[in-house]
Order: C-alpha cells, then sequence, then structure tokens
C-alpha cells in the first residue's frame, strides 16, 4: 500500500467577503470572514497521478465575477504533471469550480458518484437556486465522457486505487464525495464542499450554497471518523490551508498536505 504525497494547488480566489456568505447562521453578522481560495489537490504515489476536481477557466471567471490567477491544467502542468499523465480524475462534485476543463484530460478517466449525474441532470435543476452553481457546458462533457466509455460510477463508497478511496455524503451538493488517501502522516481528508472553511466543520455551521442541511452536517461526522484527527481534514477553501502547510513549489502556489501543518487545526 503506497502512502502517497497531496497537493493544494491554489489558482483563484474571491473577496471580500462577509460572515453570512460562509456560514448560514453567523454567532455575529458583523464578524470578520474569511476570503475564499480555490483549489485542486494533486495526489502523487504508487506510480499514478490522480488529480482531485479541475477548477474553472477565464471564459467561466469572467462569467462569474472570480479572480482566476492561472488556469488549474496549467498550474498542474506547471507543477511537473502535464494533462495527458493524468489517468485519473476525481471529480468530488459537479459544481462550475470543480467540474471545469473536463475537455483537457485526453487520457483520464472520472470518477463520480451516480447520485451527482443523476442530480445535475433531473428535475432539481428546474429550480434556478439548485441550478445556479452548475454550469451546462461542464455537465454536458461529463454526459459526453459517459458515453466515451470514460467514466467510473461509485455509489457511496469507492476505490479509485490502493490507498485513495471515495465516499459520498452529500449536503452540498446530492452526490457530492470526499477523498480519503493514506499518507505517511496517516489518513488524510480531502473534505472539497463537505466543509470550505475549516470554521464550518469545527464551530458546526454550515455553509450557505446546500441541497440539504442535514446530510452537510452529518458529512461532518463522517469526515471526522474517516480522518482520525482534525488535522487531517483539509476544507474546499480556506486560504488558511497555505499558511498552514509547507509551500512545495517556486513557480506554483502548491502546498504539500501530506507533511503535518505548522500549527494544530484545534488552535488556527
Amino acid at each position: 500500500m503506497p502512502n502517497y504525497e497531496i497537493y493544494a494547488i491554489r489558482y483563484g480566489t474571491m473577496a471580500p467577503r462577509t460572515a453570512n456568505m460562509n456560514f448560514i447562521s453567523p454567532p455575529d453578522p458583523h464578524e470578520a470572514a474569511s476570503d475564499l481560495d480555490y483549489f485542486v489537490w494533486l495526489v502523487r504515489g504508487g506510480g499514478r497521478q490522480i488529480l482531485v476536481d479541475t477548477g474553472f477557466n477565464h471564459e467561466e471567471a469572467k462569467k462569474r465575477d472570480r479572480k482566476l490567477t492561472v488556469n488549474p491544467v496549467d498550474a498542474v502542468d506547471n507543477f511537473g504533471v502535464p494533462p495527458g499523465d493524468v489517468h485519473d480524475v476525481i471529480v468530488t462534485h459537479l459544481h462550475y469550480d470543480h467540474a471545469g476543463n473536463l475537455d483537457r484530460f485526453p487520457n483520464a478517466r472520472f470518477h463520480l458518484q451516480d447520485r451527482e449525474m443523476a442530480f445535475a441532470t433531473g428535475r432539481c435543476m428546474c429550480y434556478g437556486g439548485l441550478r445556479y452553481p452548475f454550469s451546462v457546458e461542464h455537465v454536458t462533457q461529463m454526459v459526453k465522457h459517459v458515453y466515451g466509455d470514460r467514466v467510473t460510477f461509485h455509489e457511496g463508497d469507492g476505490e479509485v486505487a490502493p490507498g485513495v478511496t471515495v465516499h459520498r455524503v452529500g449536503g452540498h451538493s446530492d452526490g457530492l464525495q470526499v477523498v480519503r488517501v493514506d499518507t505517511e502522516r496517516g489518513p488524510v481528508v480531502l473534505a472539497s464542499d463537505a466543509t470550505h472553511f475549516y470554521g464550518n466543520i469545527q464551530r458546526k455551521l454550515p455553509f450557505p450554497i446546500v441541497y440539504n442541511v442535514g446530510d452537510m452536517c452529518a458529512g461532518w461526522e463522517k469526515i471526522e471518523a474517516m480522518a482520525g484527527h482534525p488535522d487531517r481534514i483539509i476544507p474546499g477553501h480556506d486560504p488558511l490551508v497555505c499558511d498552514l502547510y509547507p509551500r512545495a513549489s517556486d513557480t506554483v502556489d502548491a502546498f504539500a498536505l501530506h507533511k503535518p501543518p505548522k500549527r494544530s487545526f484545534a488552535k488556527s
């Protein structure tokens, strides 16, 4: 069983944000809130290059008024992994900031939950509030990959490689999955949008974009059990990740998550 390396690669930001943009019920509506970073995650080990999520491109950034520092595919390439060398892409869910650029990985197999494809193509998309985080171009590109025999669907728990597993938690999106990875410091859980910030899971306060609040809250318990320690939970959008973990590149905003954090999650 290989011990994998994991790198959080930051490619964009969104600022400024207020507390009510990050928590459904902030303890104090006037309290300062964290801005939001966008990441993809690279898992390396056992001769594999596994990418978790694919970010968004310049067109989508302009459309949604987000700051894109670099296309995430180019960032991963600059980190030393050309798109053609990625043979497995785990898509945690099909929201625009996690499932763009799906056409740029010519040799990849895509891993997705059954529930997410059903959600993104079903009757819930008749409602603008639920449809807003999705891009029809991204969803239809995934459908094309299905017809091209390039998608592996998972139902609940699944294995992508020895020591790399996916687990449906739902909540934020009906088919949201998290990724558990064996590393030298124990199992690390890439929580994606099951918890946007450390504060969501730590303070048990849901992020406002949510399909099922109950599933989101129950998902935190699953994540905590899988990780075994709060320091091994990685939120999906918290800029604090870049402060807690050692930088892994001089040219790319990449941070080594398989290394211990500089200080404890509980104290951050």
